[in-house]
């Protein structure tokens, strides 16, 4: 391989895909990335605090995988007298690819507003909105071009031909979101949910190395679903699913957790979670998760079933990632409600 395709690669992707098919920074345990999903899914969760950590590593049968970590607080709050809740949060992505080490840096803050529509059970439709600060850069000495070639050895001092002036760029990017969730039935324990988001509604422009362009930020809409129900009161299953688009991008994600209670089943502490997801087209992914609460570990692995699972050799994303979920021992804590978000 000539030592510039790294380079020609590098080009390619983060001056075209953006504008052409590109795809958000995701991940498969879509359980522990709420935020990222729909910020109007923020605080939808039995507890008045969660922080979440997931980090995944793809394509490492390539050389240079993507290196992607993920950080969300969500903080839940009584209004009031009122059945109403507000939950405020942030989220902290990071990501890493390629030889030339192209990293994106997402500092996100999050708000949403959880509207009571029932006096009798929990009902909410939420209104989320997600903006913040996003640079991405490149380690410019890493590059290496034809140019630092004589044609029997690499002169890495030579000047590699290249004459961009900025090696980083930022931007501010914005999302909202809707949704709304309920209690199925007279029991709490049953929950459904389902939302919609509009990612990237400022369509940040001149998102290159280079100089001012029109290139922009593509908009994404993404609708969400999950329900989860008892089969008895030690078990239950949660199915969850994503659609998502932007620009010519689609992607479907789904799947099923079947989860035991392993101690009291009104407020076990030991939860065992097993089962899988699929992205059409592209991963089946296992899932095993452990709670010990207030926390909870979980990992996943995708089975490349692509194009590009003879390249791959099958290998595509691990997954890892850790919660932290508890009420607090607070007088307004949410868990001295009748009524509260929850899934």
């Amino acid at each position: 391989m000539k030592p510039n395709l790294f380079y020609i690669f590098f080009t390619v992707c983060s001056l075209l895909s953006i504008n052409i098919n590109a795809q958000d920074i995701h991940f498969s345990q879509m359980f522990e990335t709420p935020l990222l999903r729909n910020p109007a899914l923020a605080g939808i969760f039995a507890g008045d605090i969660r922080v979440q950590t997931v980090y995944r590593s793809q394509y490492n049968s390539v050389a240079n995988a993507y290196q992607t970590g993920s950080a969300n607080i969500e903080y839940k709050m009584p209004v009031g007298n009122t059945d109403d809740f507000l939950t405020v949060g942030g989220q902290i992505l990071y990501d890493r690819a390629g030889t030339v080490a192209l990293t994106s840096t997402h500092i996100l803050p999050t708000i949403n507003y959880h509207k009571s529509l029932s006096d009798e059970r929990n009902m909410y439709l939420s209104l989320g909105t997600m903006g913040g600060w996003v640079q991405r850069r490149v380690d410019r000495s890493k590059m290496t071009t034809n140019n630092q070639f004589d044609g029997n050895s690499y002169d890495g001092t030579a000047n590699n031909g290249e004459t961009f002036p900025n090696s980083s760029y930022s931007y501010f990017d914005g999302s909202v979101g809707a949704s709304f969730n309920s209690q199925i039935g007279p029991t709490g324990d049953n929950n459904m949910y389902m939302g919609v988001a509009y990612h990237h509604f400022n369509k940040a422009k001149n998102l290159n190395f280079y100089t001012a362009s029109n290139i922009e930020m593509t908009p994404k809409w993404v609708a969400s679903a999950g329900i989860r129900m008892n089969t008895s009161d030690y078990q239950y299953f949660t199915i969850e699913a994503d659609y998502t688009t932007q620009g010519a991008y689609r992607e479907i994600l789904g799947g099923v957790l079947f989860s035991a209670k392993l101690d009291y089943p009104d407020e076990p502490k030991y939860i065992v979670h097993g089962g899988a997801y699929l992205r059409l087209n592209d991963a089946i992914i296992p899932v095993a998760k452990l709670e010990v609460r207030p926390l909870s570990i979980a990992l996943s692995y995708d089975i490349n079933i692509s194009g590009l699972k003879d390249v791959s050799y099958g290998r595509g994303g691990f997954e890892l990632s850790l919660t932290y979920q508890k009420f607090l021992d607070r007088e307004n804590s949410a868990k001295n409600s009748l009524r509260c978000p929850k899934f």
